[in-house]
């Protein structure tokens, strides 16, 4: 396979650097995916701009396109099988900006600011806890023994569902929550707590495998749900966004209950040499 972003070491004495082989010309199914990744990231950037003009629906908008981007991209490189290092990496410093740093500096600049440096600080553990997600979803090896029910969750909370989350007091404001001189340490703690859900090592549902096969008579009637979740997303964005931090919270137990479930039904393995 050729590579077309060969690794370099910048601190080699001798100065010398591997032979770079010349692509003339590279797929389109390579490139794809990546646009697909650059785009979130302007999304992303974007909400930053949003944040600091304190235009706070349009960063959210942008934040949430950038989740959507988020889940498409990986998909694409997968269908169009064009996953690679790159792409990897790419994708991993772009979830960190969106999902990281945009939803700090919107709380922070939202009602975090009212407390001076302890905001701040909020902020910068939130970010600071996804980019150790982030980090730890990178290093971490597959266990070619592990069960396949394993895949069905993650450890901790994914850094796009915990930037939708962290947001809910800005979506409760929007549906006329007042804004009180209690907001800001209330958003302090929920910011903090957020982001230690993101580095704990809670399980919670992947979804990677749901949807993955659907039968012929479920097909047109998803189609229609998908676009009345749409419709009811673009009439009524800050309830559906409420409800929809609010069920996923509430659902963090039930998937750790799944988890020990799945545990205390899983044969014990067994150990060679106790034969009778």
């Amino acid at each position: 396979m050729e590579t077309i972003f060969p690794p370099f070491d910048p601190d080699d004495e001798e100065g010398h650097r591997p032979r770079l082989r010349q692509v003339r010309q590279i797929p389109i199914r390579l490139i794809l995916p990546n646009l697909v990744t650059l785009l979130a990231l302007c999304a992303g950037l974007t909400a930053i701009r949003m944040a600091i003009e304190a235009r706070y629906g349009e960063a959210i908008a942008m934040i949430v396109v950038a989740a959507v981007l988020d889940g498409i991209d990986g998909r694409v490189a997968r269908l169009l099988r064009s996953t690679s290092r790159f792409g990897a990496e790419l994708d991993s410093l772009t979830d960190f900006v969106n999902f990281g740093v945009a939803p700090a500096i919107l709380l922070y600049v939202w009602a975090l600011d009212e407390v001076r440096s302890l905001g701040w600080i909020a902020a910068l553990v939130f970010a600071i806890c996804a980019a150790l997600r982030l980090a730890r979803f990178n290093v971490a090896i597959d266990n070619p023994h592990k069960p396949d029910w394993q895949a069905n969750f993650f450890v901790g909370v994914p850094a796009p569902a915990g930037a939708l989350i962290v947001l809910l007091p800005v979506y409760l404001e929007y549906l006329d929550l007042p804004h009180g001189r209690f907001t800001a340490p209330v958003v302090l703690v929920y910011t903090i707590a957020i982001g230690l859900l993101m580095v704990s090592r809670l399980p919670t549902w992947s979804g990677k495998k749901f949807g993955a096969r659907v039968s012929r008579e479920v097909v047109l009637p998803l189609f229609v749900l998908v676009v009345v979740l749409a419709a009811t997303l673009l009439s009524y964005p800050w309830h559906v966004l409420a409800a929809g931090a609010v069920v996923y919270l509430a659902a963090l137990p039930i998937g750790w209950r799944a988890w020990r479930k799945h545990e205390r039904e899983e044969p014990a393995p067994s150990v060679p040499g106790n034969g009778s």
